[in-house]
């Protein structure tokens, strides 16, 4: 068991001290690396595991990459895949109905302009459509102006 006399240094002097940033650096690099441990660096230079761990985030290859590791199963993996596949299928569905709009109102343009007359009708504001029932069966339009 580490006792204070076995430390080096006394704990006045360990506080007071600074390590450089290259010195950090290089330790960060050699634990990354796979040559040394932290719990190495620690007892080496009498630094605590939080201190060392700081120098890896803050000196380490990842500290600008910000990258988290997901872990998911097959199933979510496929379920992912498959709700693409249909999100890509229900694209494709809406761009082939704009199209045949966009081509519809090309005709009608062409039609309005080769016979003369308003193929687009406006409707006045309050102007409604009202079912009335005729019989039992069938329905007859009413306009109410």
């Amino acid at each position: 068991m580490a006792t204070k006399s076995n430390y080096k240094l006394t704990t006045e002097a360990r506080q007071r001290r600074n390590f450089s940033e290259s010195f950090k650096i290089k330790k960060v690099r050699e634990i990354e690396t796979g040559i040394t441990k932290v719990s190495e660096i620690c007892k080496a230079y009498e630094v605590s595991n939080a201190a060392v761990y700081k120098w890896i985030r803050n000196y380490g290859i990842m500290k600008d990459k910000r990258e988290k590791l997901i872990i998911e199963s097959e199933s979510d993996t496929q379920e992912l895949l498959a709700l693409k596949k249909k999100v890509a299928e229900l694209e494709r569905i809406v761009g082939q109905k704009q199209l045949l709009i966009d081509f519809k109102d090309k005709m009608i343009d062409i039609a309005e302009e080769m016979y003369g007359v308003d193929i687009k009708k406006s409707f006045p504001i309050n102007y409604r459509i009202i079912l009335v029932p005729q019989r039992r069966v069938k329905y007859e339009f009413k306009s109410v102006i």
